[in-house]
Order: C-alpha cells, then sequence, then structure tokens
C-alpha cells in the first residue's frame, strides 16, 4: 500500500525530478485542467469536488510518505497540484489565464507571504498541503479581481 502513496504523493512520479518538480506538477496540472474541461465541460462544481478530492488525497498521502521521506519532502508534489486546481477554480480557460493563475500560484507559493510560511508549521499531511491550498487561493483571488475589474 505505500508504493501507492509514493505514487500518489510523487503525483505519477513528477516529484522524483528533483528541483523544479512542484513547477512541473503545476504546468501539468495546468495542462491537464485545460484538456479535460476546453470542449465546454467548466463546471465549477466538478472543479471544486476534483479539487477537494486531490487535497484530501495528498492530506492522505503525505501523512503516509512523511515516516519514510521526511517532512515535506520535495518528491511530494501531490501540494502543487491541489493548489494549482484551487488557482484554477472559477477560471475561464483561456491560455491569459491559465498562465496568469499559474504564475500567481508559483509566486505565492514560493515567496509564501501572508501567514502562508506559518501554514508550513503544522504537522502531517496537514502542513505539506495548508500552505499551497492557502498559495491557490490567494492566486485564485487576485485572477477573481482581476476578472472582476475587467484588467485583463
Amino acid at each position: 500500500m505505500i508504493k501507492a502513496h509514493y505514487l500518489i504523493s510523487s503525483t505519477l512520479g513528477i516529484g522524483y525530478l528533483g528541483k523544479g518538480g512542484g513547477t512541473v506538477a503545476a504546468v501539468v496540472t495546468c495542462l491537464v485542467w485545460y484538456a479535460v474541461q476546453a470542449n465546454g465541460n467548466e463546471v465549477v462544481l466538478f472543479q471544486f469536488l476534483v479539487t477537494l478530492f486531490v487535497t484530501l488525497l495528498g492530506i492522505w498521502s503525505a501523512n503516509q510518505v512523511e515516516p519514510f521521506w521526511g517532512k515535506d519532502d520535495k518528491k511530494v508534489v501531490i501540494d502543487e497540484v491541489a493548489g494549482m486546481c484551487i488557482s484554477l477554480i472559477a477560471v475561464p480557460l483561456t491560455w491569459p489565464y491559465l498562465l496568469a493563475a499559474l504564475v500567481l500560484f508559483r509566486f505565492f507559493d514560493i515567496a509564501k507571504p501572508l501567514f502562508i510560511r506559518k501554514a508550513e508549521q503544522v504537522k502531517g499531511g496537514w502542513g505539506v498541503m495548508l500552505d499551497d491550498v492557502l498559495a491557490g487561493i490567494y492566486a485564485n483571488l487576485v485572477v477573481q479581481a482581476v476578472l472582476y475589474f475587467n484588467l485583463f
């Protein structure tokens, strides 16, 4: 069973790429998000449920691999997948908006402003996932503000 968690938490092995694995996971998430919904299948409830599932799966898997890999190992990139999904909820499926969500998510995830760094201190899988969840929320809020004020 632990091998399944290695696969899940590393997002099908992307986490084994090492440095830059989180960015690759976020880019792949954008591409899959677009491919799945490109034919007019943009349903916010579907987006929310998929994101919730990925987030809960990430919490569980991160808890399972932590005794073997340590706290928030770089191989664990399912947190980037969840955060990127949050960044994309209710965002139009156009390349400029997808790219904006990606750049904003990675900025918030790497810079860790606005209590994001503090979220990493939470124990277990919750701590692994929470900083990326917050980064995704912040990225989504900025994109939604851009949409609301027609800035793009």
